[in-house]
């Protein structure tokens, strides 16, 4: 026995082994996973088939390009599962190929990212070192393998008896994916699911570790697998008893198509969006009827920003309208632009993919610009930056923008740098420009000054320092409070802009910020908001509506940017369907009481009033004494789950696209507007 295990094979799958395990043990630690757990055994397997893969293909090499080639794949493995950890501490998310398209534009984060880097992940490079250590200096002390025929046969029979554990480890790890006792009933998603298609990092990475997750990422970005699968939903979007509130929808046009399509993604489709609730009407439908509307989505503005004393203008809007305590605006990847086409069309983004650039010539009539446009309204969007990250000129245009309007064609002085952007105030003052305020319109702004850098000198970040010269926080601190300055003056200007042209009483403003600013380390945001690292509340940001007309009111509810488009839709009174959004109408008197008052982050995570669900860990947390039912979260957790897949099942396919053009081939003729009740009979008697 001695024999063979004094084998130039089986030294090279022990010493690469352990190292391998460490990384995923440290990592594990590091990031607050479970270290006993039984996916730590799945992790130990696989670590064991890579070993044992990496030393058969060590033993047709010469011994020094072996080591190099060993030392290689564990520096790559090293390295990735480091920058890993730091993504997640810096984004929130593990980064993945689906979002490549932003390397070349997020080169210049690279700073902010190491700046922000916990000291502890570098420990992640420890294991590496010792491996390279122990072959240069160790391994032959150790090991003394001589070279001879007998050492030759031997490899050849340690060869063949490897690639059988190979053969059964791989099977005892299939096993893994599906054996009960290593399921969490709590778990989002089946780990089976997860290995077929990792779509959400969090909880594969969790399950499967780094160095296993990044071969599943390679390989579904190589291999697209089809999605054509069919699902058959049940479900009531029936009216228990029409009322004066019911909303109305004649489905006639809809199920026709549903009858002729053969796509599975698209039947799958129709039969889970058809069997969705029909939200009622209620006391605030209508209350902006017939008002221009303008929505804006501020760049890194976080709730730093709720200040009457450094802010004013924005607190005005913030306690005279409608304000939300609990709106979240939760990080994903490419975030800004993720949350910006989330906002405007109430569908979670694919996690691990920059959604609004890969599927930008989708269309979506059901959008917040959509529904307008079918109201009447003259619609237009605005942004003080080029294209370099986000393609927003053929984005917006296939969202419903009328027209939209980038930094160069409101001829705003930019910077290529990326310490210095331009300034809001003039983005509201070109914006007013260009919006003919004499005819209904809706406009979306989306800010930029308040954006990263904070540790470096801009002229934003400098301009009013000196309004914090008296407090203790930090530079970098300081420099985005004066960035959040020269955002509140362009909340000034806009209100004056919006008077001069005698539109302010008959305009409403709808404000979200697109996430906090987690350019800034976590303990600068805590000498600000002494909170924000408790529970999700780093991931908070304002949500108002306002008009100069109204009362303020503020809300407890949980929220987030899904729920703007049906709320705004309800509140202007448009023609819209609820079933077709992922978020829901805050104003509906059931959100309220239910457990969908709730905002879920992009991992699958969730939060109410009661509790915490951690879909990475599958693990459930208290705030009280009242609790779930387990069955009530699995319950919960396999409807989110359903309306994440179904998001990104209608965003790759293009299903709204499929959907209005469809509709349209079958669409009767409305019946007379002036007779309601007569067409509310017939419809009651379908």
């Amino acid at each position: 026995m001695k024999k063979y295990f004094n084998n130039v094979i089986v030294k090279n799958y022990i010493s690469f082994l352990v190292p391998l395990f460490v990384i995923e043990v440290l990592f594990r630690i590091l990031e607050g996973m479970r270290v006993f757990d039984w996916a730590v055994l799945r992790i130990f397997i696989s670590c064991n088939i890579l070993s044992l893969f990496i030393s058969l293909l060590m033993s047709f090499m010469k011994e020094k390009l072996g080591n190099v080639f060993s030392g290689i794949v564990l520096f790559v493995i090293t390295i990735y599962t480091t920058l890993q950890a730091g993504f997640q501490n810096f984004l929130g998310v593990y980064i993945s190929l689906g979002t490549s398209s932003q390397l070349g534009a997020v080169k210049e984060y690279i700073g902010d990212y190491f700046s922000s880097f916990n000291p502890l992940f570098w420990t992640i490079l420890i294991p590496f070192a010792f491996y390279v250590l122990y072959k240069i200096f160790l391994e032959k002390k150790i090991f003394h393998i001589e070279k001879n025929k007998f050492q030759k046969r031997n490899n050849r029979r340690v060869s063949e008896v490897f690639l059988v554990i190979i053969v059964v480890l791989g099977g005892i790890y299939n096993l893994t994916l599906s054996a009960s006792f290593m399921q969490n009933a709590l778990q989002l998603e089946s780990t089976k699911a997860l290995f077929k298609k990792p779509e959400n990092p969090n909880i594969s990475v969790n399950q499967f570790g780094t160095s296993v997750f990044g071969l599943l990422d390679v390989k579904t970005t190589l291999f697209k697998s089809s999605d054509e699968e069919l699902v058959l939903f049940d479900g009531n979007n029936n009216h228990e008893e029409i009322t004066d509130n019911s909303r109305i929808i004649d489905d006639t046009a809809w199920q026709k198509l549903a009858s002729e399509t053969t796509n599975n993604n698209y039947k799958t489709l129709n039969s889970y969006f058809m069997n969705r609730t029909i939200t009622d009407k209620n006391e605030y439908t209508g209350m902006f009827e017939g008002k221009n509307v303008i929505v804006m989505m501020m760049e890194s503005v976080g709730n730093m920003i709720i200040n009457p004393e450094y802010f004013p203008t924005f607190y005005k809007l913030y306690s005279e309208g409608f304000s939300f305590s609990n709106n979240y605006s939760p990080r994903n990847s490419c975030a800004t632009g993720n949350n910006e086409m989330s906002g405007m069309i109430s569908l979670f983004s694919i996690y691990r993919t920059c959604t609004a650039n890969k599927y930008q010539h989708n269309k979506y009539d059901e959008s917040i610009f959509g529904l307008f446009n079918k109201a009447g309204y003259t619609t237009s969007s605005f942004h003080d930056y080029t294209e370099a990250y986000y393609y927003r000129s053929t984005i917006h245009k296939n969202m419903g923008s009328g027209a939209y309007y980038g930094v160069q064609d409101l001829k705003i002085p930019y910077n290529w740098e990326y310490e210095e952007w331009p300034s809001d105030v003039l983005l509201m003052e070109r914006a007013m420009e260009h919006i003919d305020t004499t005819k209904p319109f809706m406009a979306w702004i989306t800010t930029v000054t308040p954006h990263q850098p904070y540790y470096e000198s801009s002229e934003f970040g400098d301009k009013y320092l000196s309004m914090f010269k008296d407090t203790n926080y930090s530079m970098g601190t300081k420099r985005y409070l004066s960035k959040l300055v020269e955002f509140d003056h362009a909340l000034a200007r806009l209100l004056e802009l919006l008077e001069e042209k005698g539109v302010l009483e008959d305009t409403v403003l709808v404000l979200f910020g697109d996430h906090y600013p987690y350019g800034l380390h976590d303990k600068d945001v805590v000498s600000v908001l002494p909170d924000a690292l408790e529970r999700n509340n780093i991931e908070k940001t304002p949500f108002v509506i306002y008009n100069s007309g109204m009362e303020g009111k503020n809300f407890q509810e949980y929220t987030s940017y899904m729920n703007i488009v049906p709320t705004i839709a309800n509140l202007f009174n448009l023609d819209y369907d609820p079933r077709l959004y992922m978020g829901e109408d805050l104003f509906n008197p059931n959100y309220s009481t239910s457990y969908k008052n709730r905002v879920v982050f992009a991992d699958g995570s969730w939060e109410t009033s009661i509790g915490s669900y951690d879909a990475t860990n599958g693990k459930m947390t208290y705030f009280g004494e009242e609790e779930y039912a387990k069955e009530d979260i699995i319950a919960y957790n396999k409807e989110i789950n359903n309306m994440i897949k179904m998001s990104n099942l209608a965003i790759t396919s293009n299903y709204f696209e499929y959907l209005t053009e469809g509709l349209k081939k079958y669409q009767v003729e409305p019946t007379d507007p002036t007779n309601n009740e007569e067409s509310n009979t017939e419809m009651q008697e379908q």
